[in-house]
């Protein structure tokens, strides 16, 4: 029997139709995938060369299995673990195996939510305070406000008094160029050369390499002071592995910090933008937000207790994640051969799991381009949490995703108590990169 006869996959698109469409799919992939989607069904595959294969899935068993019950055998593809990691270097969101398994240790407990709660107050103070300058009664571009508001809130966070506004910005403006430039990398191969031969790949790893010195130039000064400040970097500092009883090398903390500021701020950036946006379509969803949390603070001044205490409005990001999931899309490629469902996989497949087609799979949602957050009350969210990805699944789950939810409620929330808002944009468009980015949303703050 021939290997090619020993494997199956999904329906196949044709390398031709591949090619005749790759501009379009470098440009915007998802009204693609949808046209795949609608002709292959839930699983699609793409062979590339003698016997490689890509499989692209909105399907519900294959994303649990590939990330929950068989994770072991999926690990990240090298678009994760080789692009990036040669810009962010070797952290949680980069490495695989023992190692990455060692780092989620390590890290997990200054997430817990009892370390969580003890940031809330920094968090809601620099939220406020972000808010403070928000153009009233005229029609502003949304994500720039909600980018520079979850940048800010990361920098406090873990560094709450140990950096200059000019060092915060220059760390921002290397993180936007790097991404840019890593996007062209991944969604352009075929111009590697091209990058080389012109100095694109030196001048953006010496911006990372920048951004080490600045970070590590924090972290020294925070160490020499023997200060104990309630942030992040402090509880990061104090985390020791298991077997050694040590901490993380200065190197490691730098890698592991430069996930956080990436993974902390755009995908946040992203929601609330997409979030705001729905509720200036929907004046009656911003209406009961507005009275949940009047009636909440009634109750409490304690604003962690004030965050456990906010079913709807948390209903409100989860519906607004699921149509526009910031982290829209995962893949991962198996170590030995596998069968996943019907299909007889060889190792090293390419597997593609669209979180974005996913949300919107008529299969798992009644009525499924339709915004409504009761998706996500009472019995309606035991039913639609099985299908729910915003933050990934399994044991490689984005690690801040307490960290992100407080921060997003406690935006709305001090947002929707002080103006209505009103969404000027009539449709909405994005950009799919590394995260689903909001492109061109304008809303107008009016005062209540």
């Amino acid at each position: 029997m021939s290997e090619n006869r020993k494997y199956n996959y999904p329906r196949r698109l044709s390398i031709l139709r591949f090619f005749l469409d790759a501009e379009g799919v470098r440009k915007n992939p998802i009204p693609f995938h949808k046209r795949y989607f609608d002709k292959f069904g839930d699983s699609f595959s793409l062979k590339i060369g003698p016997s490689k294969y890509i499989i692209l899935s909105r399907d519900n068993e294959i994303a649990q299995y590939i990330l929950q019950k068989k994770q072991k055998n999926y690990h990240k593809s090298k678009f994760q673990s080789v692009y990036l990691s040669k810009y962010l270097g070797k952290g949680l969101l980069t490495v695989d195996g023992d190692f990455w398994l060692k780092q989620r240790r390590l890290i997990q407990p200054a997430f817990h939510k009892q370390k969580m709660n003890q940031l809330v107050e920094n968090m809601n103070q620099t939220i406020a305070l972000e808010l403070e300058g928000i153009v009233e009664e005229k029609s502003i571009a949304l994500f720039p406000v909600m980018s520079q508001l979850a940048f800010n809130v990361v920098a406090k966070s873990l560094f709450q008094l140990s950096i200059s506004e000019e060092k915060l910005n220059r760390i921002k403006f290397i993180i936007e160029e790097v991404q840019n430039f890593l996007i062209k990398e991944i969604r352009l191969p075929h111009k590697a050369w091209w990058f080389s031969l012109s100095g694109q790949v030196k001048k953006h790893l010496e911006l990372a390499e920048e951004n080490n010195r600045i970070i590590k130039e924090i972290i020294d000064k925070r160490v020499a002071s023997k200060e104990e400040i309630n942030d992040l970097l402090n509880m990061l500092l104090e985390t020791r592995y298991d077997d050694t009883g040590e901490g993380m090398s200065v190197s490691q903390l730098v890698d592991e910090i430069k996930i956080l500021f990436i993974a902390g701020h755009e995908t946040t950036a992203n929601a609330l933008t997409f979030t705001l946006y729905l509720l200036g379509k929907n004046p009656e969803v911003q209406e009961k937000i507005f009275k949940e949390v009047t009636e909440v603070e009634l109750q409490t001044n304690d604003i962690a207790e004030q965050l456990q205490k906010m079913p709807y409005t948390n209903a409100v990001l989860n519906e607004s994640m699921r149509l526009y999931p910031p982290a829209w899309i995962t893949d991962r490629q198996n170590v030995e051969d596998d069968i996943i469902g019907d299909y007889n996989i060889k190792k090293g497949t390419l597997i593609g799991v669209s979180f974005y087609e996913l949300h919107r799979n008529p299969k798992y949602w009644e009525n499924p381009e339709e915004f409504n957050p009761e998706r996500f009350l009472g019995e309606q969210k035991k039913q639609s949490i099985q299908y729910f990805y915003p933050f990934g699944a399994g044991p490689r789950m984005c690690i801040g995703a307490g960290f992100a939810i407080y921060e997003m409620c406690l935006t709305i929330s001090h947002i929707v108590k002080k103006y209505t808002i009103e969404s000027v944009t009539s449709d909405i468009k994005f950009n799919p990169l590394i995260t689903l980015k909001p492109v061109g949303v304008e809303v107008i703050f009016s005062k209540r």
